[in-house]
């Protein structure tokens, strides 16, 4: 089918039709696109899903018809201004993979026209009408993306001013986050104090205040991300998470969980949104670093005395390197990188455990004894922990888990509490018992952040016998042991 493009008409005509059979217009614009059906309409104009005729694979784009619905001479100019810069900022922009590319910009029929790619997915406010809320390590995922993707556009001296869930689209081929609406982005001004805008515009609740004044930096877009942020994370509207009295956010109060586990992930919201520009992020990399913040760990244990000399202990820092694309891994791991680049989690699972196994000389056994896990060799379980953390993108991996129980305080000493809470942490535990069966474990990448790789927990002789891969004792000392070792072995590989 085709849509005629006349705001006045909008016939469906039939797909080979050149003239809209009702008002008799020409469907084709520009001999090229043609509209398919409304996708959209909004203040400023209609949004149309079409095909580009003039590509051999006639692929899906999107053209947005400039139809202000604002009353008066002023309000029609600022708004024509404001869709004509939309296509300037992506032109400026040039190529991102997570924001739409500029196909073209013209006047036809006296109406103003842009056309850009098509990102085929659902909005985050889509999504969190259909699905509540985002859990902690989902919103940190988010946030380290999105926060790249702004990375981009100010380097770029683009500031987009209108960062909310519904700008912000999940692609669904590969779920990657795209930023859209570029409307009312703004260039940054090249002097040390910003100027003041003709007006003020934004979304009111995530525009800062000195946005919606008419003023607009770098940091006001990691005010409008940091509200986005806790609207995913609360399932709340940001009235809601504002106090009028105080002018404080409250949105703690507002957590589906009741507490908040992720207290690092909590600073960073905190102080992006902050209503006084000095006391906020000035930049991307501010956020990025203070997420990434590197832990420090001491393990102080008198059945340790080899780590007390270890020059490690000052101070170790998470090392979540990635292999770079011209590095070749080792043929012994080729198996393992295919099945993790394939989101083949519990195939990579078990890959991982006959690899060990097969490093440490321990084939026959099918499990690592504490002799050959504190000589298992640095580069190979550098190599193995490399290759989880690279695709699963930081969120599996042993650094992962390393990082995450030293977060929680945990030392080489068991604290049954720490343990605990790391076995909770990482999705290992189940029910008031706290031991887990191997089958019943989470193989997605939406699993827990640090929850694989998991199967190596069961590589030892548990209590009473049970053998091999099949049980995880979480709830005891038994696996705490086996983890202090592995911990141990990666501190001294700094890893």
């Amino acid at each position: 089918m085709s849509q005629c493009l006349n705001p006045d008409c909008l016939q469906t005509n039939s797909k080979n039709a050149q003239f809209c059979r009702k008002c008799g217009d020409k469907l084709r614009l520009r001999e090229r696109y043609w509209a398919k059906r409304i996708l959209g309409q909004g203040g400023f104009g209609r949004t149309f899903l079409a095909v580009d005729e003039d590509k051999p694979s006639k692929p899906p784009c999107v053209i947005k018809q400039f139809l202000p619905q604002a009353q008066g001479t002023e309000s029609i100019q600022k708004a024509s201004e404001l869709f004509s810069r939309e296509a300037r900022q992506l032109e400026a922009l040039g190529k991102h993979p997570q924001i739409p590319e500029l196909f073209a910009y013209f006047t036809s029929d006296n109406r103003q026209y842009l056309v850009q790619e098509f990102i085929e997915g659902q909005t985050l406010q889509a999504e969190l009408e259909q699905n509540g809320s985002l859990s902690e390590s989902q919103v940190r995922d988010f946030l380290e993306d999105l926060l790249k993707i702004l990375k981009f556009v100010h380097e770029k001296r683009v500031i987009h001013r209108d960062i909310k869930p519904e700008n912000i689209l999940r692609r669904r081929g590969d779920r990657k986050v795209v930023l859209i609406d570029f409307g009312i982005a703004k260039p940054i001004v090249t002097t040390l104090m910003q100027q003041y805008a003709n007006y003020g515009i934004g979304t009111v609740g995530y525009a800062p205040i000195e946005q919606m004044r008419g003023r607009v930096y770098p940091a006001s877009d990691l005010y409008s991300l940091g509200v986005t942020s806790l609207v995913l994370l609360t399932g709340q509207t940001p009235d809601r998470l504002f106090d009028p009295n105080s002018g404080g956010c409250l949105w703690r109060d507002a957590l589906p969980t009741g507490s908040l586990e992720d207290e690092q992930l909590g600073r960073v919201l905190d102080k992006m949104v902050q209503d006084a520009l000095s006391e906020r992020y000035q930049s991307v990399e501010a956020v990025l670093d203070d997420l990434q913040e590197k832990i420090e760990l001491t393990f102080n244990s008198p059945f340790t005395s080899f780590l007390n000399s270890s020059p490690y202990l000052t101070p170790p820092s998470l090392n979540l390197r990635l292999l770079e694309e011209k590095e070749v891994t080792p043929p012994r791991y080729q198996r393992l990188e295919a099945l993790l680049k394939g989101g083949k989690w519990q195939e990579a699972d078990g890959e991982t455990a006959r690899v060990m196994c097969q490093v440490a000389g321990r084939e026959k056994e099918g499990w690592l004894d504490d002799e050959s896990i504190d000589n298992f060799p640095c580069e190979d379980l550098r190599a193995i922990d490399q290759l989880w953390v690279k695709y699963s993108k930081g969120r599996f991996g042993f650094s992962v888990q390393k990082h995450i129980y030293q977060s929680l305080g945990g030392t080489r000493e068991y604290d049954k509490e720490i343990w605990t809470k790391f076995g909770d942490r990482v999705g290992w535990r189940r029910g008031e018992a706290g031991s887990l069966y191997y089958t019943n474990g989470t193989f997605t990448s939406k699993a827990p952040q640090g929850h694989l790789p998991v199967v190596w927990l069961g590589a030892r002789t548990p209590p009473g016998g049970l053998v091999g891969w099949n049980v995880w004792w979480l709830g005891g000392v038994f696996e705490f042991v086996w983890f202090s070792f592995l911990a141990s072995r990666l501190v001294e590989c700094n890893i």
